[in-house]
């Protein structure tokens, strides 16, 4: 059998394996649908720093605290099927709906898989998921958005269905449908 690729959501118990997926990330640079934007700091690698981390999630899904938001939905990454011993390996945050910003640069779906873990698949299939997971929401196709000098996320948007439309502010802007969906 093939590796697997879960998305779960956020929860404390996992918080050895996010801590030790923190450290492995080495700063918020690459942290790409974290959210660690909304904390005061940086992620801390401890069973505190999860639970605010965890927390923050929760409140940011469904709460505007500042005008910017919209409803959203955070994942974890994980190498198996989900089960409670399954290694965090990553980030994906999929926005519901999107806003000025989103659509210029940010995309419905954010994702990031620590450097341990890449060159896997991991980054396809967690993209997968997340476009089902959009469809499940009723959503027809997704913007997935990437660097324009990250030549992996690329390949990896556009092996998973991603069209490109243009390039702005320095970001490459794919559509993927979301019908028919798959998770490899």
């Amino acid at each position: 059998m093939g590796a697997m690729t879960a998305l779960v959501p956020p929860d404390v118990a996992r918080w050895q394996s996010w801590a030790a997926m923190i450290e492995d990330f080495g700063g918020t640079d690459e942290m790409h649908g974290s959210g660690h934007w909304n904390l005061d700091g940086a992620p801390v690698p401890t069973e505190a720093g999860c639970a605010a981390y965890v927390a923050m999630t929760e409140l940011t899904s469904t709460a505007d605290l500042d005008g910017t938001r919209v409803p959203s939905t955070y994942f974890w990454i994980t190498d198996g099927d989900g089960g409670p011993d399954d290694e965090v390996l990553g980030f994906l945050h999929l926005r519901h709906v999107l806003n000025d910003w989103l659509l210029e640069e940010g995309g419905h779906i954010g994702y990031a898989v620590r450097p341990s873990a890449r060159r896997r698949g991991h980054a396809s299939r967690a993209l997968a998921l997340g476009v089902r997971a959009a469809a499940g929401l009723g959503i027809e196709r997704v913007l997935v958005t990437c660097d324009l000098d990250n030549a992996a996320s690329r390949r990896t948007i556009e092996a998973g269905g991603g069209v490109l439309e243009d390039e702005r502010h320095g970001k490459l802007r794919y559509w993927i449908a979301c019908g028919g969906a798959t998770a490899g």
